[in-house]
């Protein structure tokens, strides 16, 4: 090779190489991190379609920072351990800014640790547990204070429900909400014969002895409710399972935690009609946000059959804080954004605004509403919107627990000791 070849050679590398890059500056990768195959399609996948909406229309705005927004989408196919191994290969591989994804809290668990090896951002969209504040996480959908516990009150109050059957899928979220809901109800003085707690795997289908079971606890005349955190498809064959044993929702009303519109578009509802969710969003939520938002959904799919929920519009509310936040911080860098997101407003779509707090939740309506022939829902009860709590009140270590990450840099501060927590029990 002679000198000039050898020099052009050179400047091609040199234009190989700097073309990615150049076009790399003139975007900002986002990760999205949801099942598209596997028990939990059924949920996820109007997620991710719901990231794809908010990037196509920043993007028409104009894009963030004078650049164009790029998702990055990848699928951990229902599999926890694969939901950690996309997240660091979304931000160690792609480099994205931030990620939005997970549904269950199993998944989430899977990533929590990488993204806080990596100094990643997780926007993590649908209601939990609690018993967590990460530096690196900001949760968008509800605590159990915002969900979980309202919803029992309602039952209770409402509805007249003496005995409570806890049904949930087997992993962490129901397991530790249903934890939360026993102290709660024996706070309340129900006996703890009065409560039944029963766990299935993903996808279960065989529901007939459990739906038995729950049956048989009203044989001393009590009025027996069923608090439902079961997720995914195996919420297709317990309601069908209900219907068959002919149980109405006057009989045994039952309210689901993980059961929207989405899931409901693919039941026969009309055996469903009365029985009752708790989230912070419905798609019949009256108001202009909300129908500007459903436009946009039926615009971008070409779909006007295409439902909207609740986990839609806490991913709607964690997109739209992370622009503003980046916006008011300049950069993409995490700790940048993270300093400038609490405190941040975004407008839900009920109404009123959520708000991004120091324990990196949010402040949300609870809402309580009644299954319709047609799968939608009538609200039947509404609040102002309620400050989502980290660490629940009704668990002794929890109740001295807060979270506080711009004014004491830690996500389980110690009220009693004045100081940061390291370890907690493992409930």
């Amino acid at each position: 090779m002679n000198r000039y070849t050898h020099l052009m050679a050179g400047a091609a590398l040199a234009l190989a190489l700097a073309g990615p890059a150049a076009a790399a500056d003139d975007t900002i990768k986002i990760g999205v991190l949801h099942s598209l195959s596997g028990t939990m399609a059924i949920s996820e996948t109007t997620l991710k379609d719901t990231v794809l909406m908010m990037v196509d229309q920043q993007n028409a705005k104009g894009g963030l920072l004078g650049k164009k927004i790029e998702a990055v989408v990848v699928d951990p196919a229902s599999d926890w351990p694969l939901f950690a191994e996309k997240a660091r290969e979304l931000i160690s591989v792609q480099g994205v800014d931030a990620i939005f994804g997970c549904w269950t809290s199993v998944s989430r668990k899977s990533v929590l640790p990488v993204v806080e090896e990596l100094n990643g951002l997780l926007f993590y969209p649908v209601q939990y547990e609690g018993e967590e504040s990460s530096k690196n996480v900001i949760y968008t959908g509800a605590a159990p204070n915002q969900q979980a516990i309202p919803a029992v009150d309602y039952m209770a109050d409402e509805l007249g429900v003496e005995k409570w059957a806890l049904l949930g899928t087997d992993y962490v979220y129901p397991r530790t909400t249903n934890t939360i809901l026993e102290s709660y109800l024996k706070s309340k003085g129900v006996a703890q014969g009065d409560i039944f707690v029963n766990y299935t795997p993903f996808g279960h289908s065989d529901w007939s002895k459990i739906v038995a079971d729950v049956v048989a606890l009203g044989k001393d005349g009590k009025k027996v409710g069923v608090v439902s955190t079961i997720n995914g498809d195996a919420n297709v064959g317990f309601y069908k399972e209900l219907a068959a044993a002919g149980v109405s929702a006057e009989d045994i009303p039952v309210m689901a935690f993980s059961v929207g519109e989405e899931e409901l578009s693919g039941l026969d509802t009309k055996n469903l009609a009365g029985h009752l969710a708790a989230w912070n969003y419905f798609q019949s939520a009256d108001t202009p946000e909300n129908k500007a938002f459903i436009e946009g959904w039926h615009k971008f799919t070409g779909n006007e059959k295409r439902v909207t929920n609740d986990p839609m519009e806490a991913t709607k509310l964690g997109f739209e804080a992370w622009v503003k936040a980046v916006e008011k911080a300049g950069s993409t860098d995490t700790d940048k954004v993270l300093d400038a997101i609490v405190g941040v407003e975004v407008p839900n779509l009920t109404g009123s605004v959520a708000k991004v707090l120091p324990n990196h939740h949010l402040t949300k309506p609870v809402l309580i509403g009644e299954i319709r022939d047609d799968g939608q829902f009538d609200i039947v009860s509404q609040t102002e919107p309620v400050a989502g709590d980290a660490w629940t009140d009704f668990l002794p270590e929890s109740a001295k627990l807060d979270a506080d990450w711009p004014g004491k840099k830690c996500g389980m501060w110690n009220t009693e000791t004045q100081s940061c927590v390291q370890v907690k029990s493992n409930y």
